[in-house]
């Protein structure tokens, strides 16, 4: 977006934007989010920045009206396979807190100096500031969510002393950590420091379609999940956590809400990060619906299922597992396959009813969680060797790779293709722009929007079936080019169409036109 771009933005408040630029205000001295109920700022005066830690460093401190941290992420830092969303991806996944500077860079390929360097000159802001700006917004998220007490805020945040956290939210916000809690429009009762319930922040539309292809995925012990709610246990890097994460389409706002049963609240960035993830809520539907439903493929699908949501992934490793098993099977049948796997697992030490299981670590699976599976010996030797490689270090992925990075550590793999990359970048990395073309449930879904295209009852008037020409466009292509950089919502749209149940042809309801 160009500058007038973003100015109109602001101009019409429109909260979409919130968390994907920042207004700095040269004569007040803060910065807003675009949906700022505040007057709109004269053009001279206003300047954009990519990221709240830009604006600070540039001397300005966030608005008390509108609490600029308190939003959604930015989508950028997955459709950014660049240096900048990679390191974003890291920053927010707490790598900084838990490996500091040095940490990232490694994991990137950088020395410190060249990293701070870059992202400087990106962002606006080093790494060291990114990460404080990070900081801030998780605590401000915990200050206005939940009763936890101040010191505990201050250590989940990532800050390594409570001084620390009492002078970066002054300096933030310009108020004490007190203060700004009292913004709060109500206090939720009081919670322990390991039981908390936040709202998540999203962009609407939002499709809870997410929820059941979770559901119908979920893994008995590990996992539980119906058509508006979603548990699970799994591993971080300072211990066990659980959470279980709830919508309400019913209610005001349609709240999302995150409920963390247990969690070493030095993980707890990480937690909210991967969550956040999983249910891909720092998309923008709008722009996303908007290129998808330009597509006369999708325009009937795009109309019924506005706000469609790309699942990602808690666990890298794990993601890599259930793709491997998975690839050239049903869902159905993974399932089965990966709940036999899943005995290899250890016992959750932070257990609750029906989730009292950890999914299996590489180590485990390599030593003996293997000889659980049944099917093709090729691909449970390929499991076996993929899983070493994981335990013994010498394989290792995560949300800071690149697509291109990913293909050159996991193409090498026996029993991985194409097809597992292109899965596993799609909900690891978040990758916005990968059309699984070659997946049966692909193809299934395609012919079924032909054939919703083919019913006068759903069809749009621009919809056409594939390989029909398109005024002004031709014939569609295959992989769907056209909706590139979002051919990964496309196939969500397209597996979404494949699962539908099928309608039963009447032909007696039929006009006689139509079968001529």
């Amino acid at each position: 977006m160009d500058f007038w771009q973003r100015y109109r933005a602001i101009d019409a408040r429109e909260t979409r934007f919130d968390g994907q630029f920042y207004t700095a205000v040269r004569t007040t001295g803060i910065y807003c989010r675009p949906s700022c109920p505040a007057r709109t700022p004269k053009a001279a005066n206003v300047t954009f920045y990519e990221t709240s830690a830009a604006a600070h460093d540039a001397g300005y401190r966030a608005c008390k009206r509108c609490l600029p941290e308190a939003v959604p992420g930015t989508p950028a830092w997955n459709v950014r396979q660049d240096l900048a969303g990679r390191a974003m991806r890291l920053i927010n996944d707490g790598v900084i807190n838990r490996d500091g500077v040095e940490g990232l860079a490694s994991r990137l390929g950088y020395s410190a100096r060249q990293l701070n360097r870059i992202l400087s000159h990106e962002l606006g802001a080093g790494p060291l500031s990114l990460a404080r700006a990070s900081r801030a917004q998780t605590a401000c998220t915990l200050l206005v969510s939940t009763s936890m007490k101040l010191a505990d805020i201050a250590f989940a945040s990532g800050f390594s002393s409570v001084r620390q956290f009492n002078d970066t939210m002054v300096e933030v916000f310009a108020m004490t950590p007190t203060a700004l809690r009292a913004t709060a429009r109500h206090h939720p009762p009081g919670t322990g420091a390991t039981a908390l319930t936040l709202s998540l922040p999203y962009r609407e539309p939002f499709d809870p379609g997410v929820f059941a292809f979770l559901a119908v995925r979920a893994l008995p012990g590990i996992e539980a999940g119906t058509p508006t709610s979603y548990s699970r246990t799994l591993r971080l890097p300072h211990g066990d956590a659980r959470f279980s994460v709830n919508y309400d389409d019913g209610a005001s706002g349609r709240p999302l809400t995150l409920t963390i049963g247990a969690v070493d609240l030095r993980d707890l960035p990480a937690l909210l990060s991967r969550v956040r993830r999983l249910f891909d809520l720092d998309s923008d539907p709008v722009a996303i619906d908007n290129a998808l439903a330009a597509d006369p493929r999708l325009a009937v699908s795009v109309a019924r299922v506005p706000g469609i949501r790309m699942p990602g992934a808690v666990d890298p490793q794990e993601l890599l597992v259930r793709a491997m098993i998975g690839q050239q099977i049903t869902v159905a049948a993974a399932r089965t396959a990966l709940t036999q796997l899943s005995v290899a697992g250890s016992p959750s030490l932070v257990p609750a009813e029906g989730l009292d299981l950890l999914f299996p670590t590489a180590a485990e699976i390599a030593g003996a969680g293997y000889s659980l599976l049944r099917g093709p010996q090729r691909r449970i030797d390929a499991l076996r060797s993929a899983a070493s490689a994981l335990a013994g270090g010498e394989l290792d992925f995560g949300y800071g790779d690149d697509l291109q990075g990913l293909e050159a550590k996991l193409l090498p793999l026996a029993g991985v293709g194409p097809w597992t990359v292109g899965y596993v970048a799609m909900r690891v990395l978040g990758a916005p722009d990968v059309f699984l073309a070659n997946d049966a449930a692909v193809r299934n879904g395609i012919r079924a929007l032909a054939m919703d295209a083919a019913n006068p009852r759903t069809a749009s008037p621009h919809t056409v079936s594939p390989g029909a020409a398109v005024q002004g466009f031709g014939i569609p292509a295959p992989d769907f080019r056209e909706v590139s950089p979002w051919r990964s919502y496309a196939t969500m749209h397209v597996w979404r169409a494949a699962a539908a149940p099928k309608a039963p042809v009447r032909e007696q309801n039929v006009p006689e036109k139509a079968m001529q």
